[in-house]
């Protein structure tokens, strides 16, 4: 887990400080208007900025996803989470004989069961679903997004792997 330091910038915005597994470190402004700045520093040179990198609020909302795994979820992680304040989102991979496999996200009633919701799935041929619609059908090895809390997401994959309590 990389080690993250926070602290606020008055008239500035807020800064993040996050040295990652590598020794690498990465300084994070977010500026009161939106704008990013990123400041890599080198495990060899922690002292001199590698390189830095201006981004506009929308640009940075786009890369976050992209980082996150909201397009794309690497073979090599099934599941994954994120974790702000009591928000929790998960990536969420639908077992072969899950009870879920061939029913719609209403037929499960998920947000009113569990009081989570799925905000994407990628089916195991990569194609997308943001936001998917009530009738979206789920298919086994589809990757869910799903976001709730630690409670709400729990009884979510129980849902969706046993059916309603």
């Amino acid at each position: 887990m990389p080690s993250i330091q926070e602290s606020n910038l008055p008239g500035v915005g807020h800064k993040f400080q996050v040295e990652a597994t590598s020794g690498d470190k990465l300084t994070i402004v977010i500026h009161d208007d939106g704008r990013r700045e990123l400041y890599h520093f080198t495990r060899e040179n922690p002292s001199r900025v590698a390189s830095v990198v201006t981004l506009q609020d929308s640009e940075a909302r786009q890369v976050a996803g992209i980082i996150g795994g909201l397009t794309y979820v690497p073979k090599a992680l099934p599941t994954a989470e994120i974790v702000i304040d009591d928000l929790v989102l998960e990536w969420y991979t639908i077992p072969e004989k899950a009870y879920c496999v061939g029913k719609t996200i209403r037929d499960l009633m998920v947000r009113t069961v569990s009081g989570a919701s799925i905000v994407s799935i990628i089916e195991e041929n990569r194609k997308k679903s943001l936001n998917p619609e009530a009738d979206t059908l789920l298919n086994k090895g589809a990757t869910l997004i799903v976001a709730g809390d630690r409670k709400t997401i729990e009884t979510l994959k129980h849902v969706l792997v046993y059916g309603r309590k």
